[in-house]
């Protein structure tokens, strides 16, 4: 009995050992979310597409998160994979893939790679600047319509977010203004004003960028982050 235990103590230890020493993905798979060549800002980690890998019975995707300015990396097995952006996901739609006419793009991985991932988005922020008098920073920006068939959407509100570390967005921010979309006036020239409250410790410069809501889409599109001196 004693020695049937020891076997089964040793076969167990032996199957654990395989699989710790099964090696980590290592294939880096990087690239940008783009609109004819312009990356697509967002929310730091709050979109992500997914990869499917085929040939294994369980099938989980691989969530890859979108940094804020359109950026995304991850370390994968080499392989054939499924691209796929869900629905939702992104202030974005999907465009069709040239190989497999869907939303689905096959992907192969052998070695490093570097995609960009081209979506069609309901608007795009162009041409964004700030400056600042004193505490209140102004910024100034054009607002595109990029979709205006039947699938456009009207703009909820515009604001601006202002945030004492380089991420800035809806929840990471210490001051924001904001505009409602029926109250633009001028889509080619829109200017936002905020005042900027003290923060201790004290520092010389904030980050700064302008986010777009859109209605019926909850993730936003973003400007690029600027630093803007005090």
């Amino acid at each position: 009995m004693r020695n049937s235990l020891f076997i089964i103590i040793i076969v167990l230890l032996a199957a654990s050992c395989k699989k710790d020493n099964y090696a980590a993905p290592g294939t880096s798979f990087k690239g940008r979310i783009i609109c004819q060549g312009e990356a697509v800002n967002v929310s730091q980690g709050e979109v992500f597409f997914e990869l499917w890998e085929s040939g294994w019975g369980k099938r989980t995707p691989v969530n890859v998160a979108i940094a804020q300015d359109g950026s995304f990396s991850s370390l994968l097995f080499d392989g054939n994979y499924q691209l796929v952006l869900p629905k939702g996901q992104g202030p974005y739609l999907t465009l069709p893939d040239a190989a497999s006419h869907t939303d689905t793009m096959l992907l192969q991985l052998k070695g490093d790679r570097t995609m960009d991932i081209a979506v069609l988005p309901y608007y795009m922020i162009r041409n964004a600047k700030a400056s600042a008098n004193g505490r209140q920073v102004t910024t100034n920006c054009k607002l595109d319509k990029i979709i205006t068939d039947t699938r456009a959407k009207n703009v909820e509100r515009i604001t601006l977010y202002v945030n004492r570390t380089q991420f800035v967005d809806g929840i990471n921010n210490i001051a924001t203004q904001s505009i409602n979309g029926g109250d633009i006036q001028d889509p080619g020239n829109i200017t936002l004003q905020v005042n900027v409250p003290a923060v201790n410790p004290a520092q010389s410069s904030v980050f700064v960028r302008v986010g777009v809501k859109i209605e019926g889409v909850e993730d936003m599109i973003f400007s690029p982050v600027i630093e803007q001196k005090l």
